[in-house]
């Protein structure tokens, strides 16, 4: 596998996950941010788009899986790996990071993450 790879840091996108019920009504930011691994060589000789991995798609991916309410981070953020995986050929391996904001632990904590390869 090559060492190439592209990264989408800082998606941002507003969604409805968790256990509560509250937080299905209000819902919150999450950041999302991907890496993918492609062997890179073709477009960068060619400066052909079609051979490699648009940022586009992978925001598409992210945002549409982000979209469907899952009570665990966890599932989002394994539907978001097997969307790229899916959906972008070129991928060889992908890697998801899904940061909620401020979750509902009856604590101070900034955030979670949930990490996913694939």
């Amino acid at each position: 596998m090559t060492e190439n790879r592209i990264e989408v840091n800082g998606m941002r996108v507003w969604a409805h996950h968790g256990c509560m019920e509250e937080e299905a009504v209000i819902g919150q930011e999450y950041r999302i941010d991907v890496t993918i691994w492609a062997d890179l060589g073709p477009s960068a000789a060619t400066d052909d788009l079609d051979k490699t991995v648009d940022y586009v798609d992978v925001y598409r991916i992210v945002k549409r899986e982000m979209g469907v309410r899952s009570k665990l981070v966890e599932q989002v953020c394994d539907r978001i790996v097997k969307g790229l995986r899916a959906e972008l050929p070129l991928a060889q391996r992908v890697e998801v990071k899904v940061t909620k904001f401020q979750p509902p632990i009856g604590g101070d904590c900034d955030h979670i993450s949930v990490v996913m390869q694939g």
